[in-house]
């Protein structure tokens, strides 16, 4: 799918910073340098739409987006995008990540019109405490996770499926990840179809 059109909208350093909630959010999370960029750019079709960086912890901003879609969904035919600071490893001082939690606390259970988060994760990194806390969390919120292996072409083939279906059983999820490579052009329709699925 391909939407209409795709800008960036605002960002947000404290709550009161938020957009108007006027549309369905589609929340990007995943651990720093896990492809969330690439991936947001592929999803819209718009090339450096969302920041790519060679330096983990970049996004320190919670970035909104609007897509234009190319018909109505669930009667909307836009949604916001919106792209969490990364966790982990970024490269930031443990202030700098504390400070980042309230933020993100507010964010993710306060925000009345946010569907849907597509949780990444890196095929070759696998899950990590992070996803074993907050994959429960989001589903004791209510809030639909969609799970996206990324950086699927830096396995083979025939080993990408099994880390599949080890990660969505150790995480409980009810669905399947999806296989997600930027670089061999795979998974965006398949995760388009889920992204949307969760508006209903």
């Amino acid at each position: 799918m391909r939407p209409r059109a795709a800008r960036y909208l605002t960002s947000a350093t404290r709550p009161a910073e938020f957009p108007a909630a006027d549309l369905p959010e589609i929340a990007f999370a995943g651990r720093s340098n896990v492809g969330k960029s690439s991936l947001i750019n592929t999803l819209a079709g718009v090339s450096g739409l969302a920041r790519t960086s060679r330096t983990p912890g970049r996004t320190r901003l919670l970035n909104w987006f609007r897509i234009d879609l190319p018909k109505a969904t669930h009667g909307n035919d836009a949604v916001y995008f919106v792209d969490l600071p990364g966790y982990g490893f970024a490269s930031v001082d443990r202030s700098m990540r504390a400070s980042w939690r309230p933020l993100m606390e507010s964010y993710l259970g306060e925000r009345s019109t946010l569907k849907v988060v597509a949780l990444l994760i890196d095929i070759r990194r696998g899950v990590e405490d992070e996803e074993r806390d907050f994959v429960p969390w989001l589903l004791e919120k209510r809030i639909t996770v969609v799970p996206v292996i990324t950086k699927a072409d830096k396995l083979g083939k025939a080993k990408r499926l099994p880390i599949a279906a080890a990660i969505r059983a150790e995480l409980g999820l009810p669905r399947p990840p999806v296989l997600f490579s930027s670089l061999e052009a795979t998974g965006g329709d398949e995760l388009w179809r889920a992204l949307l699925a969760g508006l209903a």
